[in-house]
């Protein structure tokens, strides 16, 4: 009884490592543009990955013939949309590194926009997994496509029109 459990257990572990030398690769990169971190320096990334495939590795044995990738790729968008409040926030805290290409987009745009352009998942699927209607996730998938692939142009401000608040430069008396 003992041998059959430990001989079950180690093939487990042995599919189980095969699998993440195939996909862990793919899976950081997903997490690495989901956060908008540098490629070298991306440690949220790592821990979305992290806890991705322990979550794979926890239902491994309840995944009966489904996709293993599949599962850490649902655990990894839906742990990002859940922690893109507490970790971005409506202020803001935790910004993209603006090496990132996809900086000019808030987490939501840039969830859509990975799974739907980077991981080539179907929009009703999307839709699905995020809890969104279709075309909802078709108008922000062409929203962030359009950001990421004509970008505003950043013109750095004369010195002296930073220092200038906009209610000093209009005339008295004068409504905005």
């Amino acid at each position: 009884m003992r041998d059959r459990q430990a001989s079950r257990a180690a093939r487990r572990a042995r599919e189980f490592e095969a699998f993440v030398a195939g996909a862990a690769g793919r899976l950081l990169h997903t997490a690495t543009l989901l956060t908008a971190e540098a490629p070298d320096a991306n440690p949220r990334a790592r821990r979305l990955l992290t806890l991705a495939l322990a979550h794979t590795y926890a239902g491994w044995d309840r995944l009966h013939g489904d996709d293993p990738y599949d599962c850490a790729r649902q655990y990894l968008a839906t742990r990002f949309q859940r922690g893109a409040w507490h970790q971005y926030g409506a202020v803001g805290r935790a910004r993209p590194h603006p090496r990132s290409p996809l900086v000019e987009l808030n987490p939501q745009e840039r969830l859509v926009l990975v799974l739907r352009m980077y991981e080539g998942v179907a929009e009703e699927q999307a839709a699905a997994l995020l809890g969104l209607p279709v075309e909802q996730v078709h108008s922000i998938c062409d929203r962030a496509t359009a950001t990421v692939l004509h970008p505003a142009p950043v013109s750095p401000a004369p010195r002296a029109a930073r220092a200038t608040p906009s209610w000093a430069s209009r005339p008295a008396g004068r409504p905005r």
